[in-house]
């Protein structure tokens, strides 16, 4: 793990996939490129996702009031530390943390197939890229990282996943999620 004190505020850093973004009181994170997921713990160990994050996005420990506060790198992630002040869009960015924050809370009640299948068109808005057979989600996550973000186990991810497929919901291309347009 990177020293939070060494950061060069101009300079871009490079982070590999599952390593944590040092977090710090008076600074923020640019993302350059990959992907970041924000999460807190309970008392018990219990994963609770607070958002996906992007190219463009910004992330840090200013933007929450929860602790603990973790930043994890879900792919190869480039970012710039910038101090809070430089945020000129700090009200922006901080609605968009509200936003993806009470969307992720809501996946985790009601019917977990629909929790998935609005999980997955809200991950396909987010990240996907159109293709000519649909939507392709170009970020892999774990089905225990999708199984913390609804709030349920692994193995019902893994066996609604395997439903989905089935039925000619989703399919794979390369380790990623597709979302077939004609569905």
């Amino acid at each position: 793990m990177v020293n939070p004190t060494l950061i060069a505020p101009k300079e871009s850093q490079i982070f590999k996939r599952r390593e944590h973004l040092p977090l710090r009181e008076d600074s923020l994170w640019q993302i350059e490129a990959g992907a970041v997921r924000t999460y807190t713990l309970t008392e018990d160990g219990t994963v609770i996702a607070l958002g996906f994050w992007g190219l463009g996005d910004t992330v840090g420990q200013p933007l929450a009031l929860i602790q603990p506060y973790e930043a994890e790198c879900l792919t190869d992630v480039r970012v710039r530390a910038i101090q809070c002040r430089e945020c000129g869009h700090l009200n922006q960015v901080l609605l968009s943390h509200l936003h993806q924050t009470q969307t992720l809370l809501r996946l985790r009640s009601g019917q977990i197939h629909q929790r998935l299948q609005q999980l997955l068109d809200w991950l396909a808005d987010k990240f996907g890229h159109e293709l000519e057979q649909g939507q392709l989600i170009q970020l892999r996550l774990t089905h225990q990282d999708i199984a913390d973000t609804l709030g349920t186990t692994r193995v019902t991810v893994t066996r609604l996943l395997s439903h989905f497929e089935q039925q000619g919901r989703i399919r794979w291309i390369n380790q990623y999620l597709l979302l077939p347009r004609n569905l």
